[in-house]
């Protein structure tokens, strides 16, 4: 239903423009044409291993491997760790993608134990991670944290977490889905973010637009054995062509355009000071998206969801329940939606939306 309601507008708020898949293929034949691409076979091959060493270069890795999903990358990863130390137990933030979107994987599969690290609302620290008196095998961090708005710990709490592992053999792992959104808030190359995790993980569509996959990164070693279990779980496709091209025909001007898209989400914040009544989270921001918090109920907010949509054309994004009655949210990945549209534009969404309500 959502998904009809959102063809009918002419105005998308989150996220980046999607091109139709003609669109779409049309601008990969080309970048093929232009650069001779060859098919991989079964991920070998001159593109996608190019692609894959750009990335670990970026991020100062020895080795990155292409993966079909990031579901698939992340648990193998932390399985590989734990076995390897015959510890189970990995901690990480309650809102993370394995502990509340992956249907419980790890746990009917048995692949490791998750201690639930800080409050659900903010970003964990070292002290929380020390509150837990178990002897911890891996550590997940989410750089930013989705689920709570796009937060970011200081640069000072993140570092006290990679040495701390560093020092207590404790293996640090980063969900680095929007890695690339983080560095303009940090003013850090991404490699220096990067350093001090023994693996991470990218998304080749969020955020780059890409058709689909991930990136693991980390040792040669640690590579090369985690690609024998994707290929044990399914992961071994025929040809990553589709995927590696409309990710790496995009990439450097994706990268290009962050810093533009954390200054837009800048703009947005001030815009917003004009209607007390929407609240975004974080307060300030801290990479290109945010939660917008509006103030009514979810049941309300989606009747508004749906007006806006068949009467103003306006795409707000999917309403999410929140802890308060009275409260719903949407999440707004600020991309080339929200990068084009006027000031006076995005101020007559929020008196669409506020007039909506009354």
């Amino acid at each position: 239903m959502s998904s009809q309601l959102k063809q009918l507008c002419h105005t998308i708020l989150p996220g980046n423009k999607e091109d139709t898949p003609a669109e779409h293929f049309a601008k990969m034949a080309a970048w093929c044409e232009e650069h001779n691409v060859a098919h991989d076979v079964y991920g070998e091959g001159e593109t996608i291993q190019a692609f894959e060493q750009k990335i670990a270069d970026l991020l100062g890795y020895e080795a990155a491997l292409f993966v079909i999903t990031g579901t698939m990358t992340q648990p193998t990863v932390l399985e590989l760790v734990t076995k390897e130390k015959r510890n189970p137990v990995v901690a990480m933030h309650p809102s993370s993608h394995i502990y509340i979107h992956e249907r419980q994987g790890y746990q009917l599969q048995n692949r490791f134990s998750i201690l639930p690290i800080g409050n659900q609302y903010q970003t964990w620290s070292l002290k929380d991670l020390k509150a837990w008196p178990d002897e911890i095998a891996a550590v997940l961090y989410e750089l930013p944290m989705r689920e709570i708005g796009g937060q970011l710990p200081d640069w000072e709490s993140l570092e006290e977490i990679k040495s701390y592992c560093a020092t207590n053999g404790i293996h640090l792992h980063m969900d680095g889905a929007r890695l690339w959104e983080t560095a303009a808030y940090y003013q850090k190359d991404h490699h220096q973010i990067a350093k001090g995790f023994d693996t991470a993980y990218v998304s080749l569509y969020k955020g780059i637009n890409g058709l689909g996959g991930s990136m693991l990164l980390g040792s040669k070693e640690f590579v090369e054995r985690a690609s024998i279990w994707m290929k044990r779980q399914g992961g071994n496709v025929y040809h990553r062509t589709p995927y590696v091209v409309s990710a790496a025909m995009q990439f450097d001007q994706r990268l290009k355009q962050l810093p533009t898209l954390f200054e837009r989400t800048k703009q947005i914040y001030r815009i917003l000071e004009e209607y007390p009544t929407l609240v975004a989270n974080p307060l300030q921001p801290q990479s290109n998206m945010l939660h917008l918090i509006l103030p009514f109920s979810h049941e309300k907010a989606l009747e508004v969801q749906k007006l806006l949509a068949t009467e103003k054309g306006i795409w707000i994004g999917h309403p999410q329940v929140t802890g308060h009655p009275h409260q719903s949210v949407v999440e707004w990945y600020v991309g080339d939606n929200l990068l084009n549209i006027s000031d006076e534009e995005l101020r007559t969404v929020f008196d669409e939306l506020l007039s909506s309500f009354r």
